[in-house]
């Protein structure tokens, strides 16, 4: 497993296998940045270097050089941070989050590397500390997937699955504040890594039943005490949650909803998160395309972030109660499959009119918001791959957040933006509300193509408990990575949204 630690040794004297430093790029070329502490004989050798494979310093740049003069890591690492100079001290946050994350990936099979990046305070320390965590990242088959064929390939997996020692070299000093910034960075580290393992998991391997066992089986081997409730198939439809067992009668596959709950003794705050599980969205009878199923494993991307969050701050022992409610279903198309036309009713006694069995993850939501409006928490976060809108207006690298109070819907944009994740603040206009209306039910769960991100923003704004702050996250471009990776950011799950949550849970923590 990946480890962290801090130092503020003199870079060029750590017995590391590697040694990360950053590159710039000036009007003369490029050159070193600040905070590699190495001596005059290095800094001449690697600028040599440099110049011959003629770098550029900028972002997602990595030069390895080996045997450098004067420092006892085995190889150098230049990782590029962009424009610069040889006194700049200070970069943003996302620039060193990336240029840790572009750097570790290229070394992560390596034993022990340390980091040497411009960290003239604690924010820019933690940022380096994640990235450089977020890097490491390697899909871990070891868990739901068959052993492989040679025991040379398994004993590979493992120690790529191991992870280097990371020791970071902190211009901050090596207080308490430093120390905690890099704990929290390896916390935040492990739980995204497992979100991301659940996104990359093979959809016949993750399903409802077996996303609950993964759960258990995550909480149960935590330090924290948290506690895991799941609702079957029958105690579903007992309890009334139509969405979701609608959504869910296609497949042989039932749906679940997983409730964990992190409950410190004296909590500063009481609040709740919901996440969209869908374990693979056919698109149910308006099936998708072929092209349209092939990433449809990472729909569940929503549940899994807050699965991770929700670990994250118990393991932090944060002073906050946290609920995380995990809405798991699997879309399909069968004889017994969910039509358009059809009346659900939801767990609060809304009459919905299904328009199109493609557009399930409000539903299974909106059962989950029900759920959480319950317990009467201080706010409400949801987190989905919801709308092919949300691509199209925000890209692939931002989410949109939509919400019914202005203030706290910034507060999840800033949490978004401390966490090194894009996110755009989003209207909920009162106008389009009329978009959702049917004679055949209280609501229909879905308007016209114009303005479908904000229209799925409003269907699940109806089951938000009176007088609660509630905030939704679309995460549906940035949630799946389908090119390389880049900065910290691998191919496949990204974990995104883990960050934000831990962010924003730590902001109710007074």
């Amino acid at each position: 497993m990946t480890t962290l630690s801090v130092t503020t040794r003199t870079p060029a004297e750590l017995p590391a296998d590697t040694l990360v430093v950053g590159s710039v790029s000036t009007p003369d070329g490029p050159d070193l940045a600040t905070g590699h502490g190495l001596p005059r004989k290095a800094v001449v050798h690697l600028q040599a270097v440099l110049a011959d494979v003629e770098a550029t310093g900028r972002p997602d740049e990595v030069v390895r050089v080996v045997a450098v003069p004067g420092v006892k890591a085995t190889s150098v690492v230049l990782t590029g941070l962009g424009e610069g100079t040889t006194r700049r001290t200070a970069y943003p946050h996302e620039v060193l989050r990336g240029a840790a994350g572009a750097a570790l990936r290229t070394v992560r099979g390596k034993k022990s590397v340390a980091l040497a990046l411009p960290t003239p305070d604690v924010e820019s320390l933690s940022a380096v500390a994640d990235g450089a965590f977020a890097g490491c990242y390697t899909y871990d088959r070891s868990g739901p997937l068959p052993a492989r064929r040679t025991g040379a390939t398994k004993g590979a997996a493992r120690a790529a699955s191991a992870g280097p020692r990371i020791t970071v070299v902190s211009g901050a000093g090596q207080g308490k504040a430093a120390k905690d910034a890099v704990a929290r960075a390896a916390v935040l580290g492990a739980a995204r890594d497992w979100a991301r393992d659940l996104v990359n998991t093979p959809p016949n391997y993750l399903f409802p039943a077996s996303f609950a066992d993964a759960v258990k089986k995550r909480a149960s081997a935590s330090t924290a005490k948290i506690s895991v409730s799941v609702l079957d198939e029958k105690a579903l439809v007992k309890g009334g949650f139509g969405g979701i067992t609608g959504v869910g009668q296609g497949s042989a596959n039932p749906p679940r909803i997983v409730t964990m709950s992190w409950a410190p003794s004296a909590p500063k705050a009481s609040v709740a998160l919901v996440g969209k599980g869908i374990t693979f969205d056919s698109g149910g009878l308006n099936i998708k395309p072929a092209t349209g199923m092939v990433t449809m494993k990472c729909d569940m991307a929503g549940a899994a972030a807050v699965a991770a969050a929700v670990l994250a701050a118990a393991e932090l022992d944060l002073p906050v109660a946290v609920t995380g409610y995990l809405c798991l279903a699997e879309n399909m198309p069968s004889g017994t499959a969910q039509r358009p036309s059809d009346v659900v009713v939801m767990r609060d006694g809304t009459s919905v009119e299904i328009l199109d069995t493609d557009a399930e993850g409000r539903m299974v939501l909106g059962d989950g918001l029900c759920l959480a409006s319950e317990k009467h928490p201080d706010w409400i976060v949801d987190v989905a791959t919801l709308t092919g809108a949300q691509v199209v207006a925000l890209g692939t690298d931002i989410a949109g957040v939509m919400g019914n109070d202005d203030t706290f819907r910034s507060r999840v944009v800033d949490a978004a933006g401390s966490a090194g994740e894009g996110a755009w603040p989003m209207p909920l206009p009162v106008e389009l509300r009329k978009k959702l209306e049917t004679p055949t039910a209280d609501i229909a769960h879905k308007g016209d193509r114009d303005g479908g991100m904000l229209t799925a923003g409003l269907f699940l704004q109806e089951f938000v408990g009176e007088g609660i702050p509630w905030a939704h996250i679309d995460i549906a471009g940035p949630a799946f990575n389908e090119k390389g990776p880049k900065g910290a950011t691998p191919k496949g799950g990204t974990g995104f949204g883990v960050g934000t949550l831990l962010t924003l849970v730590e902001g109710s923590a007074g």
